[in-house]
Formats: structure tokens, C-alpha cells, sequence
């Protein structure tokens, strides 16, 4: 898969979720929003446990699992800015107010997380096929449920329709922007292991994951088609690779 495709279809990962809360009214509480955040939980959490990790562990000689963890932690911190609309939640805002810290917030966490997918292309995970192809799947199905609920709450803002579609669009620019930079700045110039890099994303995505899944159910209720949503994203996960 080309750089520029690859660049095309995060951008176009987030506008599509725009589109779906402007020509469907879709809101956070709708139910297919939920099965999309269940479906992509089950996604992440799987590629995490059956590509990434063991990646991870295979070929670095670093103490990852330190860094894993801190990228754990460095997503529950964004969350204390973002309200934890990774997980697709949009909390109340003051109808004339714009969250900039969480949109600074998400926009980091977007960021780093292309990183990894520059470095492929740098050519330092040549060997990693699956892996980067695990990754940028991960990603795109994530930011699908993450855009829709970001577009609600501009809305939600009463920011016009065009600075609702501008902010949209800078949020999507986030994640190519962290791409350029992995393709032009490798953790070798750094004097950093590209796992290291790996092991942050992971670390972030295993929150992000866990927590959609626990959360995917009010209440912690028995929800069927929530089960399955979250059983056909790992599936889908494991049969791709």
C-alpha cells in the first residue's frame, strides 16, 4: 500500500464520520455508534494480542514493557483533557464554549500514534509487514466512531457548519502529520528503538480498547449485539493476517 493511500485514507476515515452525524443525525447515544465503538474495541484488542505485542517482545532487546505501560499512562492522562472521547463520548460542553484542550488532547493522541506508520515507510520495519498493516487498520477503524463523536460536539458547540467541518479537518490532518514526521525523523536519529515508539502506540491503543469494551455496556448488562460486535471485530482481526 502507497504512502499517499495510506495518507488518503486516515483523512478520509475522519471526514466520513463527519458525514455521518451531518447527513444522518447521528448522535453519540445512537445505538450503531455503540456497536461501531464495540466492533472497533474488539479490532484493537485483538491486533494488540496477536500482532503487536508479540512483535514487540520478538524483536526488541529493550525493556518494552515499561514502555507499553507508560503509553497506558500517557493516554489516561490525555483523557483527563479530552473527557475520554477516544472511546467515542461526547460529555456535555457549554453550547458557546470550544473545548481546545480537547482538542489539543486528541490531536497528540492522533499524532503519535501515525508515528509508526512514517517509520514503515523510512524503511526500518520492512520485516514488519503485518504488523504496520495490523496498525494502520487499527487506526482507521477507530477515528471512524472517534471523528462522529468529535463532530457532535462541535456541533453541540454551536460552531457554524463550515468551523465545524474546518476543525474536523485539522483533527484529520493529525495523524498523516504524525506519519511525515515518523518518515522523516526516525528513533535511530533519536537514538530510540523503533519498538520503543511501537510499544507507546500499543500502550495507548490497550487502554483505549480495554476500556471501550468495559464500558460497551451501561450498566455492565448482558447486550447481545454489543457481544457480537466486539466478537466479529476480533474475528475480522484475525483473519485479515
Amino acid at each position: 500500500m502507497s504512502f499517499t493511500i495510506v495518507i488518503i485514507a486516515l483523512v478520509s476515515s475522519v471526514l466520513s464520520g463527519g458525514l455521518i452525524v451531518g447527513y444522518f443525525n447521528a448522535t453519540n447515544n445512537n445505538q450503531m455508534i455503540k456497536l461501531t465503538l464495540a466492533f472497533s474495541g474488539g479490532f484493537l484488542l485483538a491486533i494488540i494480542f496477536q500482532h503487536l505485542l508479540p512483535d514487540i517482545y520478538d524483536n526488541s532487546t529493550t525493556q518494552v514493557g515499561v514502555f507499553i505501560l507508560l503509553g497506558f499512562l500517557v493516554q489516561l492522562i490525555l483523557e483527563y483533557f479530552s473527557g475520554g472521547i477516544e472511546h467515542g463520548h461526547v460529555h456535555a460542553q457549554s453550547e458557546y464554549e470550544i473545548p481546545w484542550m480537547l482538542f489539543i488532547a486528541l490531536s497528540i493522541h492522533a499524532f503519535i500514534e501515525g508515528v509508526p506508520l512514517g517509520n514503515q515507510y523510512a524503511g526500518i520495519m520492512i520485516d514488519h509487514h503485518h504488523v504496520h498493516e495490523s496498525l494502520f487498520w487499527g487506526i482507521i477503524f477507530h477515528q471512524i466512531p472517534v471523528s462522529i463523536a468529535l463532530m457532535t460536539l462541535f456541533m453541540n458547540t454551536k460552531l457554524s457548519l463550515t468551523k465545524s467541518w474546518l476543525f474536523l479537518l485539522m483533527f484529520a490532518l493529525m495523524t498523516p502529520l504524525g506519519a511525515f514526521a515518523g518518515l522523516k525523523i526516525t528513533p535511530e536519529q533519536l537514538g530510540l528503538d523503533i519498538h520503543i515508539v511501537l510499544a507507546l502506540v500499543v500502550g495507548m491503543f490497550l487502554h483505549i480498547s480495554t476500556t471501550i469494551i468495559f464500558e460497551s455496556s451501561e450498566n455492565h448488562k448482558f447486550n447481545l449485539l454489543k457481544l457480537i460486535s466486539i466478537l466479529t471485530g476480533c474475528c475480522l482481526a484475525m483473519i485479515l493476517y
